[in-house]
């Protein structure tokens, strides 16, 4: 039966083909399969299924920890292995143009997408915080393909009330507000692109690339007015 240094030992010094082993699945299992699994395991072994019985507590907790480094491989992998997919990761590039009135804008083509980058492993998150950081990713990167922006700001800011603390959320939320506000002004709404450009550097401050953008598309709102 482990204890408790046991299984932080076991946390720090566990390998991949340990956790695959503890969770039944073979190495390189995907992502929906870690998910079912841990689910399952979770269910039979959880202490409140199993009130006083400390192997099926240990088993938990093993699985757990299991699963979490699990996670954080998958999700590099999975996430990484998607070419196609548009980046929400850092800012765009985006080339400018001269309109026929001869002011500048950005515009909407823009370079080839980069692979996005991989989502950090964040070990402050639960399981199911760290899964749903992990899927809320994919709809907003399918949501930015789309334009579909007010879906978008509405997901990214539902995720970074239940995930407060997570700066790549805010990074994200960040983004969108600046690609809706960009949006906005080829849209003519300039008094609305303004108050999403502003909370943009409001909600990541400290992001240079953001900072170049946003100043890109204030120059272009200076010329409008």
């Amino acid at each position: 039966m482990l204890d408790y240094f046991a299984i932080v030992a076991l946390r720090d010094s566990m390998k991949l083909a340990e956790c695959y082993r503890l969770l039944g699945l073979q190495s390189g299992a995907s992502f929906d399969d870690i998910k079912a699994s841990y689910r399952r395991l979770a269910r039979q072994y959880h202490p409140d299924v199993n009130p006083g019985d400390e192997r099926a507590r240990d088993k938990f907790m093993a699985v757990t920890e299991a699963y979490k480094l699990l996670l954080s491989t998958s999700i590099r992998s999975e996430i990484n292995g998607k070419a196609e997919s548009v980046t929400i990761a850092r800012t765009p590039a985006t080339s400018v143009t001269v309109s026929q009135s001869g002011t500048s804008e950005p515009s909407s083509r823009v370079r080839e997408p980069r692979k996005p980058a991989s989502i950090c492993f964040n070990p402050n998150l639960s399981p199911l915080e760290q899964e749903l950081k992990v899927s809320s990713y994919q709809q907003l990167q399918q949501l930015l393909r789309e334009q579909r922006f007010p879906r978008a700001i509405a997901l990214v800011e539902g995720l970074a009330r239940r995930i407060p603390h997570d700066p790549e959320v805010s990074q994200w939320q960040a983004i969108i507000y600046q690609r809706w506000g960009r949006h906005l002004i080829q849209e003519r709404q300039l008094d609305k692109a303004r108050n999403y450009l502003k909370k943009a550097l409001r909600t990541d401050p400290h992001n240079r690339s953001l900072w170049a953008e946003v100043e890109k598309d204030f120059r272009y709102l200076e010329q409008l007015f």
